[in-house]
C-alpha cells in the first residue's frame, strides 16, 4: 500500500478508538503511533465519524483486525510460535504483547518499514527483541530469503496474518504468496482478507466499491484483483489447505457485533478468509 493509504487505515483504526462503544478490539497504541500531526487529523476526522461509510469501514478494519488477532491466540494455544504480519503497515499488535517466546516477522515494502520504525522512535515506542524486519515486495520478491534471512524456520508452523493486500496485487502475486504459505509445515495457517467479483454483489454495494476504486486509483493505488468466494476457497484447496474457511458476513456479525447498541454490522464487500496447512 502507499504511505497515503497505510496512514489512513491506521487513522481509522485509531479513531475506533475514541468512538465506537464498545470496542470491537482495543489497541492503546493506535493513536500514539500516529504521531503529532496524525493525532491532530484524527481528531478532525471526529467531525465525520458518523458518517456511514467512516462507521461502516471502521467497523471493516476493527473486525479483521480483531478476527486476525484471536486467530493468532488459537495458534499459539496450539503451540504456532512464529507470527508472521505481511503488509504490517502502522499495525501495532507486536509492540503491545507481553513476551510470550514467539518470533514476530513484520513484511513490508522498504519505504514503509521505515516510515514505521521512524513513527516508533518519535512516539518514543520500544519494539521488543522479538520483533524482525522482513522488506519485500509482493508483487517482484519471493518471501522465502527475507524471512529466512531473519530467522523464520520453514520446519515449524507460523501463523501468517495478511490484512488489506490482496486487492492491490495481481492475481499471480496473490497466489505466489499463499503457495509460499501452504508449503510451511503442517499447522501453519493464514488469515486474509479479499474484495467479492463485483459482478456477485448487490447494486449499491457494487456502487459503494466502483467509487472507492475510483478515488484510490486517483491516488495512484487501484483495485487489481476480486474473487469469487466460492472459486477461491476451491483454488485454496487445490494448493494443498487442508481446512478453508470462507467467514460470512453474517458469521462476522454474529461473532463481534452483536446487540451492539450502533447497529454496526459486518459488510459484504470485503471477505476474511482462515486456511490452515
Amino acid at each position: 500500500m502507499t504511505k497515503n493509504s497505510t496512514f489512513a487505515v491506521a487513522a481509522l483504526r485509531a479513531l475506533h478508538q475514541l468512538m465506537d462503544e464498545p470496542r470491537i478490539f482495543d489497541d492503546p497504541l493506535a493513536l500514539r503511533i500516529l504521531g503529532e500531526a496524525g493525532r491532530a487529523e484524527v481528531l478532525r476526522m471526529q467531525a465525520q465519524a458518523a458518517d456511514p461509510l467512516s462507521k461502516a469501514l471502521r467497523t471493516a478494519l476493527a473486525v479483521r483486525s480483531r478476527l486476525a488477532e484471536d486467530e493468532w491466540a488459537g495458534a499459539w494455544q496450539r503451540g504456532v510460535r512464529q507470527h508472521v504480519l505481511l503488509g504490517a503497515g502502522l499495525d501495532t499488535w507486536a509492540y503491545r504483547q507481553p513476551d510470550v517466546g514467539s518470533r514476530i516477522f513484520e513484511v513490508d515494502l522498504p519505504g514503509a518499514q521505515r516510515a514505521k520504525r521512524d513513527a516508533l522512535r518519535v512516539a518514543g515506542i520500544e519494539a521488543p527483541e522479538t520483533v524482525r524486519y522482513v522488506t519485500a515486495d509482493f508483487e517482484q520478491d519471493q518471501l522465502d530469503a527475507g524471512l529466512a534471512h531473519a530467522g523464520f524456520d520453514r520446519e515449524a508452523p507460523a501463523f501468517f496474518s495478511w490484512l488489506g493486500v490482496t486487492p492491490y496485487l495481481e492475481d499471480a502475486a496473490v497466489f505466489r504468496t499463499l503457495d509460499f504459505v501452504s508449503g510451511c509445515a503442517p499447522g501453519s495457517a493464514v488469515v486474509f482478507d479479499y474484495i467479492v467479483e463485483p459482478s456477485l454483489l448487490a447494486p449499491l454495494e457494487r456502487m459503494g466499491l466502483e467509487m472507492l476504486g475510483a478515488k484510490l486509483a486517483e491516488d495512484g493505488e487501484p483495485l487489481k484483483t476480486f474473487f469469487d468466494p466460492v472459486r477461491l476457497e476451491e483454488r485454496m484447496r487445490q494448493r494443498g489447505y487442508r481446512t478453508v474457511t470462507n467467514i460470512r458476513p453474517e458469521q462476522l456479525t454474529e461473532r463481534y457485533l452483536k446487540e451492539r447498541a450502533d447497529g454496526a454490522q459486518a459488510g459484504n464487500v470485503t471477505r476474511l478468509m482462515h486456511a490452515l496447512v
